[in-house]
């Protein structure tokens, strides 16, 4: 029988005091769906609200996969997201949770992302996240009172990176927050792939690394 993943995608547009315009990193999201599609793997779409959520870079889609998703059945479905507190999330073997800077603003305190984060980990499915994505894995508490991240080997976009890129935009630094919570913070160089599982979450650190989460997800997927 088909897996069954679901991407969860923020609904933001805009960030930070200028109103920098954002969404969701199109090859985060693209990339990964591509993988999963590969694997013949079911794949749904839920964002916060249930609107159709934003894309950014654009820009990048003459690379195979990103304009395979756009013209393809990934961005129709995406533009489809069910409203998340509308979705049985126990039906998924799977979720994920791509980046961009769009995350940064309704994903670090949405009690509900929280609660399905939490369910969905503590039922041993797969939680994946990369770039931004991680800023879902902030403030869940498992039953037991601890935080998800305090422990675990975690990745996600870097500081380093950050500085060059939007620190001005953003309300706080991803790796700082999530070290501060307890997370073993991994990293390689700016803007290089890497991606990282401990047990049943995936992470991973930028853009470039959205295919290494997908396929460290499928291979505990389809499991030894």
């Amino acid at each position: 029988m088909s897996k069954k993943i679901l991407i969860i995608a923020s609904n933001a547009n805009a960030i930070g005091p200028n109103k920098r315009r954002t969404g969701v990193f199109l090859p985060e999201v693209a990339h990964p769906y591509a993988e999963f599609a590969r694997a013949n793997y079911q794949i749904d779409f839920a964002s916060l609200t249930g609107d159709t959520p934003y894309l950014d870079a654009l820009n990048l889609a003459d690379d195979p996969d990103n304009l395979a998703f756009l013209v393809g059945k990934g961005w129709a479905g995406m533009q489809k997201a069910k409203k998340l507190s509308d979705v049985d999330v126990r039906q998924y073997d799977a979720i994920f949770i791509p980046g961009g800077l769009a995350p940064m603003v309704d994903m670090p305190e949405h009690p509900l992302l929280k609660q399905v984060i939490k369910e969905t980990f503590e039922r041993k499915a797969i939680v994946g996240a990369v770039c931004h994505g991680p800023v879902s894995l902030l403030n869940v508490k498992l039953s037991g009172g601890t935080f998800l991240v305090a422990g675990k080997n975690i990745s996600s976009f870097t500081n380093d990176e950050e500085d060059n890129y939007a620190k001005a935009d953003v309300p706080f630094e991803l790796e700082t927050a999530l070290t501060k919570q307890g997370a073993i913070f991994h990293k390689a160089g700016p803007w290089q792939a890497h991606s990282i599982a401990d047990g049943n979450l995936v992470t991973g650190q930028n853009p470039a690394s959205a295919k290494g989460v997908a396929e460290k997800m499928i291979k505990l997927l389809e499991g030894p």
